[in-house]
């Protein structure tokens, strides 16, 4: 696939990669939710007792789900939604990358902080081609 055929199918691309956003949201929130907490040690993370936290982790990726989801489904009605995602997709990407650089080096953050950066980038760049043809 190409750059021109890419800038011509902006919008499509544009809704199916948010719902593959919505998705990788809500799968990692259930995840959250449902890990036993001895799986989220071999992830990397320490122990912790209580199931409150990672639980709120995981209805805040689902609760985040929801409004891709909302972008996905009509784009130029939740068009704002599209631009939150980017803007939660960047702020997540600094959030990961200072908690592993100068917190804690867990692979999985690590992991975490390149996928939201691609996701952001790709909703970013696919964003900007939709609004230069015009189509939102």
């Amino acid at each position: 696939m190409n750059i021109s055929t890419i800038q011509n199918n902006s919008t499509k691309l544009l809704s199916i990669f948010l719902w593959f956003v919505a998705i990788h949201s809500f799968v990692v929130g259930v995840g959250l939710i449902v890990l036993p907490l001895p799986l989220l040690k071999f992830f990397g993370y320490g122990v912790c007792a209580e199931r409150f936290f990672p639980s709120q982790g995981g209805v805040f990726h689902i609760a985040m789900a929801v409004g891709y989801a909302m972008g996905a489904y009509n784009l130029k009605s939740y068009e704002c939604l599209i631009i939150f995602s980017i803007i939660v997709k960047f702020m997540a990407t600094v959030f990961l990358f200072t908690y592993f650089f100068l917190v804690s080096s867990i692979w999985l953050v690590l992991l975490s902080g390149i996928s939201d950066f691609l996701m952001g980038l790709i909703v970013l760049i696919l964003y900007r081609f939709a609004k230069n043809a015009g189509e939102l």
